[in-house]
């Protein structure tokens, strides 16, 4: 259930197309369900806007499949969030319209209705080619969501004058999400640049002493420019999640 259907079902019920008693009964279907091994929130989208989100990492591709399963018999679009190479090949053999993105680790079926659009451009910068499989996870949330979504890719502080050269880009942005690893200096120089708002996602990627993300998180945590915000290491999704209400507000 989403606002949207629920309007819809006011709408008609207003006009005279539908019975009050056969909307009641639509609305009526129960907020969650009980699976062996998962409670679905089928009245999510309702509070938030967007439906639940299935964590894929510690899950069984058979458990994925029967959440997902549940949460489309409701007309609602299901995304998949770490979803290891077993899961996809069992999301693509159980549901043919599903989308899988390999890199992003992430599997998306679309809704019965789209998402109303979001305000603007989300633009997703990634410090280097490493850093990748995070932005796209970005990227595929954030579009999920319904918004807009640029790129630009490798564009980190040791060579600079990479990400200048795209100031145009970054200027036009209405949510800008940076996603580095290493010692994280991206954000600060970006957040350094723009007007909007920059939302730091630190990676686990970089030599021993990055400690898994924790110094890139750190060095974000404490960046001087005005207008950073940090997510969890390697957390794209959460980013884009942040980023979309911004975006739809």
């Amino acid at each position: 259930m989403t606002p949207e259907r629920v309007l819809a079902l006011l709408r008609q019920v207003a006009e005279g197309g539908l019975a009050p008693a056969d909307a009641l009964e639509r609305l009526a279907q129960p907020p969650i369900e009980e699976l062996p091994f998962a409670t679905v929130d089928h009245h999510r989208a309702l509070r938030q806007g967007y439906p639940e989100v299935i964590f894929g990492a510690g899950k069984t591709p058979e458990q994925v499949v029967m959440i997902a399963e549940r949460i489309m018999a409701r007309g609602n679009g299901v995304l998949v969030t770490r979803a290891d190479e077993a899961t996809r090949a069992e999301l693509a053999a159980r549901i043919p319209s599903v989308q899988l993105n390999a890199v992003a680790r992430t599997a998306f079926v679309a809704p019965d209705e789209a998402p109303p659009p979001g305000r603007g451009t989300i633009l997703i910068v990634t410090a280097g080619t490493s850093d990748l499989p995070v932005a796209e996870e970005a990227a595929v949330t954030a579009t999920v969501l319904g918004n807009c979504v640029e790129r630009v890719t490798d564009v980190g502080v040791a060579g600079i004058h990479r990400l200048l050269a795209n100031g145009e880009v970054l200027a036009r942005a209405m949510v800008i999400i940076v996603v580095a690893g290493m010692e994280g200096a991206l954000p600060s120089v970006v957040g350094g640049l723009v007007r909007r708002p920059v939302i730091a996602v630190p990676t686990s990627i970089g030599y021993g002493a990055s400690f898994g993300g924790i110094a890139a998180l750190l060095g974000m945590l404490n960046s001087c420019a005005a207008g950073v915000t940090v997510v969890n290491i390697d957390n794209g999704f959460g980013a884009a999640y942040a980023a979309s209400r911004i975006t739809h507000s």
